[in-house]
C-alpha cells in the first residue's frame, strides 16, 4: 500500500512538473547569432578553379515562430562587405503550431564559388573574377539578417573574414 501511495505522489509530481514547464520566451522579432564558417580561405570561382563551397552557419530564435515566407519572397540577406551587394536566399516555411510558438535552431547557407559567386574585386577597378598578378588575394565578410512572415527584420550579424585566392 505504501508503494502505491508513493507511486501516486511520484506521478502527481511528474504531472505538476510538466505542467509548469513554460515555452521559451523569445521576442517576436527574429534574433540571430554568428556561429561559424566552414573555411576562412577559398579559391575564387572563375570557371578555371575547382568547385568549392563556403558554408555560413548562424543560430536563430523567433518568439512567434513565423519564419519562412510562402511564395517567391526571399527572407535571408547576405551583404558583401566590399561592395554592398546583397545575396538573397529563402528559408523553408516553418508552420505555426499551438500557443507557444517560440522556436530556435541553426541555419546553414551553402554558397558555391562557381560560376562567379565568390570572386575577387580589385582596388584598381580591373576586371573582377579574373586572376590579377598585382592582387593575389581579396578579403570580405558578410553581414546577415533575416525577415519573418510578419515583416520583422532580425538584428544584423557579421561573419568572420574570408580570404579569396585570386590566382
Amino acid at each position: 500500500m505504501k508503494a502505491l501511495k508513493y507511486g501516486f505522489y511520484a506521478i502527481l509530481l511528474s504531472v505538476l512538473a510538466i505542467a509548469c514547464v513554460k515555452p521559451p520566451d523569445y521576442a517576436d522579432e527574429p534574433e540571430i547569432n554568428f556561429i561559424s564558417l566552414n573555411k576562412n580561405t577559398i579559391a575564387q570561382g572563375n570557371g578555371n578553379s575547382p568547385a568549392d563551397t563556403l558554408a555560413v552557419v548562424f543560430g536563430f530564435t523567433d518568439g512567434d515562430g513565423d519564419l519562412g515566407i510562402n511564395g517567391d519572397s526571399l527572407d535571408v540577406y547576405l551583404k558583401d562587405s566590399r561592395d554592398g551587394f546583397v545575396n538573397t536566399y529563402k528559408l523553408p516555411v516553418i508552420p505555426e503550431e499551438g500557443v507557444g510558438n517560440g522556436i530556435s535552431g541553426e541555419i546553414t547557407i551553402k554558397i558555391p564559388n562557381v560560376p562567379f559567386n565568390i570572386c575577387c574585386t580589385y582596388p584598381d577597378n580591373s576586371d573582377a573574377c579574373l586572376p590579377n598578378a598585382n592582387f593575389p588575394t581579396d578579403t570580405f565578410s558578410y553581414s546577415i539578417n533575416i525577415r519573418d512572415r510578419a515583416g520583422h527584420l532580425s538584428n544584423t550579424i557579421q561573419t568572420a573574414t574570408v580570404t579569396i585566392l585570386c590566382n
